[in-house]
């Protein structure tokens, strides 16, 4: 249980480095990026230690490291995503607004 509590610790600050780091933060929450993060990483350390990868010898830093960077990695390709979006989206919206 230690090793979740590490692996959402840390992916929360990843996710609010990710937030932070993204010039378009504006376009959505702060804790969009953390919520993320912690959702992947702690749905794949239970999915790792379920398997039975905390338990076998050479084997139990996968639970620790693994998580975390398909946290950081799903933070990014969340921020990527929406923020493109978002601010696609408030842009054609702004253009409508304008022409009436």
């Amino acid at each position: 249980m230690l090793s979740l509590t590490i692996v959402v610790l840390a992916t929360v600050a990843a996710g609010f480095v990710v937030w932070a780091n993204d010039k378009r933060h504006s376009k959505y929450g702060a804790a969009l990026p953390a919520g993320v993060a912690v959702g992947v990483a702690a749905l794949a350390w239970i999915i790792l230690m379920t398997a039975g990868f905390g338990y076998l010898p050479g084997t139990t830093w996968l639970p620790w490291v693994l998580p975390m960077v398909l946290g950081v990695a799903a933070a990014i390709a969340a921020v990527v995503y929406l923020g493109r979006t978002r601010a696609r989206r408030d842009t054609e919206r702004l253009t409508v607004i304008l022409r009436r």
